[in-house]
């Protein structure tokens, strides 16, 4: 099914360019504050990021680096129905774990 491998090329992605971009807040790590923060967005036609905003916040410091790295985040490729490019809904869980 095409979706599913657009699903798994997209996470695949994802995972990639948060190990590499995501920073923990050191204001959290000397405090020991964890937790997942959810991000919602909509990834455009032409794959841009728009809309972002936490929907699950954990820690205000832990929620504005969520929301940092996926507005920043390279264009994603964009969903497709029919052979053409449309908007699509997100929500990542973006973990923030120590040690």
């Amino acid at each position: 099914c095409k979706r599913w491998y657009w699903l798994c090329s997209l996470h695949r992605h994802y995972i990639s360019y948060l190990q590499k971009e995501l920073k923990y807040p050191e204001e959290c790590r000397k405090r020991g504050i964890t937790g997942k923060v959810i991000v919602e967005f909509v990834i455009e036609k032409d794959g841009s990021i728009s809309n972002v905003r936490t929907i699950v916040p954990v820690y205000p410091a832990l929620d504005a680096e969520a929301e940092r790295v996926i507005r920043n985040s390279p264009k994603w490729k964009p969903g497709s129905q029919l052979g053409k490019p449309v908007r699509v809904f997100y929500q990542i869980p973006i973990k923030f774990s120590l040690g």
